[in-house]
């Protein structure tokens, strides 16, 4: 059935980054349950943030600046930031500071993951569409939750006031670079589309090499190389 086809095209790329991020976790799984429970609540959020963005529209408008700086980014930033803070940030699974960029893009993807099921039966879905929507949005949306999870990981390994200057990062640079990336693409002519792509590309950078980042402070790192030494 057509159907299916569209269902399993729009919710395969979130399902694909979630893994890959999972297992890009060197020394210390999270359990996957915990993992899936924050997939989950990314999905549950879709509805109360639509709500609240239609709200501000009413309000405010959608000029370009204000839907991608505050409608958009800010509101989905903050509500993602929101749950991870009061669920995850002091739960004893999270235990090394990669754990924050697992938890983190989980709560993205599942909300991207909806949101991109939702826009394929909406809108007319082609392969093409759902392909583009796989490389921008989608991976966008697990970018961010990379920058996010990172400084939340900084945040609850820091000391003093390290750990507000950290938690306000956590918040305030994904709703910068999700603000950029929406802002261009409301107002970049679409022949000009492509500038979006050297930009997804320094996203995907920068990423990486949080991911790095946070994989070499793990404290388990040492009790694997105890381990490989023994062997």
């Amino acid at each position: 059935m057509l159907w299916v086809s569209v269902l399993a095209g729009s919710i395969a790329p979130g399902i694909a980054l979630l893994a890959y991020f999972y297992w890009k976790d060197r020394y210390d799984a999270e359990p996957l349950h915990m993992v899936l429970k924050m997939f989950l609540t990314g999905v549950l959020i879709v509805l109360p943030i639509m709500i609240v963005q239609r709200g501000l529209m009413i309000m405010w408008g959608d000029s370009p600046i204000t839907f991608s700086f505050v409608i958009s980014a800010g509101v989905e930033e903050f509500f993602k930031w929101f749950v991870l803070y009061h669920i995850i940030y002091n739960h004893t699974e999270f235990d090394e500071p990669y754990d924050g960029i697992v938890y983190a893009v989980a709560v993205s993807l599942g909300f991207a993951t909806l949101e991109n099921v939702l826009y394929a039966f909406l809108q007319p879905a082609t392969f093409g569409t759902l392909m583009m929507r796989a490389l921008l949005p989608v991976s966008g949306h697990a970018l961010f939750g990379v920058y996010m999870g990172y400084s939340l990981g900084r945040a609850k390994f820091s000391s003093g006031s390290q750990i507000k200057f950290h938690l306000w990062l956590s918040l305030l640079l994904p709703i910068l670079w999700h603000g950029i990336y929406d802002f261009m693409l409301l107002t970049v002519p679409s022949t000009w589309i492509w500038l979006v792509v050297p930009f997804m590309l320094i996203l995907w950078f920068r990423g990486m090499r949080y991911v790095n980042r946070a994989n070499s402070v793990s404290p388990f790192r040492l009790l694997k190389r105890e381990e490989e030494i023994k062997y």
